[in-house]
């Protein structure tokens, strides 16, 4: 199982030769890119900070926990850390399985998981300022203001 946290450009063929599997029918790869803008704002570029030693347990842990879930033959998880600049790959995850449904499925879970539980953390920096991105936010979800939240 490939998983490592890496200042590094991410290898797509890396990853797809470590899933490689006689025994599977898909490979799918889930590449998380940089954009140039996030809830109206224009993004100029992406800082990403990390714990690598526990992101890293916690990618085996859900990657294992994928491979059991779904049946997976292999995963490969890699995330990115320093300045990513628009269009660069933050997040490669890449899975084998004996069948696509399964490799969709697995892929979909793993990365919605990485994005909740992984210890990495995104500054988006734009033309006029820049913060630290948690929470619903970090997903592309914009909060309802605080007085519209359920209690």
């Amino acid at each position: 199982m490939l998983i490592r946290v890496t200042p590094d450009v991410l290898q797509t063929d890396e990853a797809i030769a470590s899933v490689a599997s006689a025994g599977a029918g898909a490979i799918n790869v889930f590449l998380g890119v940089v954009r140039n803008n996030n809830l109206g704002r224009t993004v100029s570029y992406l800082e990403y900070d990390a714990y690598p030693a526990m992101a890293e347990k916690v990618m085996r842990e859900l990657a294992e926990e994928a491979r059991a879930r779904f049946g997976l033959e292999a995963a490969a998880v890699l995330h990115r850390t320093g300045r990513l600049e628009i269009g660069e790959a933050s997040l490669l995850v890449a899975v084998s399985c004996g069948h696509r449904g399964e490799s969709f499925e697995a892929t979909h879970w793993l990365v919605n998981e990485i994005k909740k539980k992984v210890p990495v953390w995104k500054k988006e920096v734009w033309e006029d300022g820049e913060a630290w991105i948690e929470g619903p936010e970090s997903m592309g979800i914009q909060q309802a203001p605080a007085g519209m939240r359920g209690s």
